[in-house]
């Protein structure tokens, strides 16, 4: 297991190694269930769909430069494959820059995903739309959350738009500092 010392180490010297060679791409990643969004208990996720999501934040990212990949599995192999190939396995050019992940159920079972994250030097954001440490205790543990960048949780579909806004920002030196994060989003 990695320790948050050897975490914020190996965070830092992805960010050093990504600065150098940028292809201006992103990853989105969203596991289990994720696909439901919308129909599947509304009064936690809310109703506003995946596919609604990705639209809005594959604008986003346009209107900056940026390529926003985006997958959702609901098989694991499937997920642990996709982040190796966007990762490391592609030509350079195709690699992305970083990730903003919704692992769902994953989230508290998955060493794999946390070895593929691991095993590509990508820093990454993990994005819930519950509160996670709210719910049941089984959810409170997450095998992603020591290495990653940051974890939000809990503020619905504006977490991915919230994950978005700190790369640009922080990836992309793009200033994000007058943008109202709350207009972006429909009313659900």
């Amino acid at each position: 297991m990695t320790t948050p010392s050897a975490s914020a180490s190996n965070t830092k010297t992805s960010k050093q190694n990504i600065t150098k060679h940028l292809t201006h791409k992103l990853l989105l990643i969203n596991g289990v269930n994720l696909n439901l969004l919308g129909k599947r208990e509304p009064e936690i996720y809310g109703h506003t769909t995946l596919a609604d999501i990705e639209k809005r934040l594959i604008a986003r990212a346009a209107e900056h430069g940026i390529e926003l990949i985006c997958i959702q599995s609901n098989h694991e192999g499937k997920l642990v494959d996709d982040i190796q190939h966007y990762g490391l396995l592609a030509n350079a050019t195709e690699q992305v820059d970083a990730i903003i992940i919704n692992p769902a159920a994953f989230t508290h079972t998955s060493v794999a995903l946390r070895d593929a994250l691991l095993g590509t030097q990508k820093p990454f954001i993990e994005v819930h739309l519950s509160n996670v440490h709210a719910r049941e205790p089984f959810r409170h543990h997450s095998y992603l959350s020591d290495v990653a960048v940051g974890v939000i949780c809990g503020l619905g579909h504006l977490g991915y738009q919230m994950a978005l806004t700190y790369w640009l920002d922080h990836l992309y030196s793009i200033d994000m500092s007058d943008i109202d994060t709350y207009s972006i989003h429909s009313s659900n």
